[in-house]
């Protein structure tokens, strides 16, 4: 039977008391949200926290809105509250994308979005869903907050820009017109971690054109997310500026394809091959684009991204 050690537990009340309680126990406590990645891995002694510092109960940090020309999301949001939410589907087709591949619903019922992020694992889904959407998080520390763009978020498989004593506390994912998403995933069984799984957004110039299509324009801006492929920082930045100023076109989304598989260093494991994995990288950066400006020209004549 699989039985974590010793640890002691605490259960922080607001922001501000994780934040004294993170400096009280210092740097060997960890933040417990969700817990379905640090409960097994401290099971399996792969993380062995000295104290739990247990946010649940910080319902100041559960919540999704738009402020001006942002999504705001709080790191305690549930997945299912994300999966559910119309205003985010319907800036961000990306994440109801995402969140309907990520894990089974008794998972997403509890799991919690910063605490996905915060886990940094290679395979994460919405490490790279805000990657391709160029978003900010959050991060509260004794003396405020600062903020991190999400593509520097993450320094290494399972390790982030959070220090001890600070606290994910929300994402910010800027809204812009013209713009379409979608988040394409290949996994071996259904909400298994991905073989792999790329996500586009792009924004075209002058709005997106009515019916979209494969012909939609010219590019103003792309954003790609890649996971589970060895990407850098969750993304494909060569193939990102090839389609700045390109033609939204088949031709356009295979070379943006090629370039992504070849920034990407998969490993071989039990998920397949690493010749496969960049082959995913390659087809699903394509499929996801081709969505992309499906959405943009479905959303044409509104104001936000699809």
């Amino acid at each position: 039977m699989q039985v974590p050690a010793y640890v002691e537990y605490e259960k922080a009340t607001s922001v501000a008391h994780a934040l004294a309680l993170l400096a009280r126990f210092g740097p060997e406590a960890r933040i417990l949200a969700g817990g379905h990645s640090l409960i097994p891995m401290m099971k399996l002694r792969l993380a062995q926290p000295e104290t739990l510092i247990d946010i649940n109960a910080l319902t100041e940090l559960s919540y999704l809105t738009v402020t001006g020309r942002e999504l705001r999301i709080g790191a305690m949001t549930r997945h299912a509250q994300l999966l559910d939410s119309a205003e985010a589907a319907r800036h961000f087709a990306i994440l109801h994308d995402a969140e309907q591949v990520i894990a089974d619903p008794v998972v997403r019922n509890w799991g919690t979005v910063g605490g996905s992020l915060c886990q940094a694992d290679p395979s994460e889904d919405l490490s790279a869903a805000f990657a391709a959407l160029k978003a900010t998080m959050v991060i509260a520390h004794p003396e405020g907050t600062r903020t991190v763009p999400a593509r520097d978020f993450h320094t290494g498989p399972y390790e982030t820009v959070v220090a001890p004593g600070e606290i994910l506390t929300e994402i910010r994912v800027p809204i812009r017109p013209g713009g379409g998403s979608a988040y394409e995933k290949v996994g071996r069984r259904a909400g298994d971690w991905p073989v792999g799984a790329v996500g586009s957004a792009l924004w075209l110039e002058g709005g997106a054109p009515d019916g979209g299509g494969l012909d939609g324009g010219t590019i103003a801006d792309a954003g790609i997310g890649l996971t589970a492929v060895g990407a850098p920082h969750f993304s494909a930045a060569e193939a990102e500026e090839f389609l700045r100023g390109a033609p939204a076109t088949e031709e356009s989304f295979a070379r943006a394809g090629e370039l992504a598989a070849a920034s990407c260093r998969p490993v071989s494991d039990q998920r397949g091959p690493a010749d496969y994995k960049r082959h995913l990288a390659h087809e699903l950066t394509v499929r996801s684009l081709r969505r992309a400006l499906l959405r943009a020209g479905q959303r044409a004549g509104q104001p936000s991204a699809g």
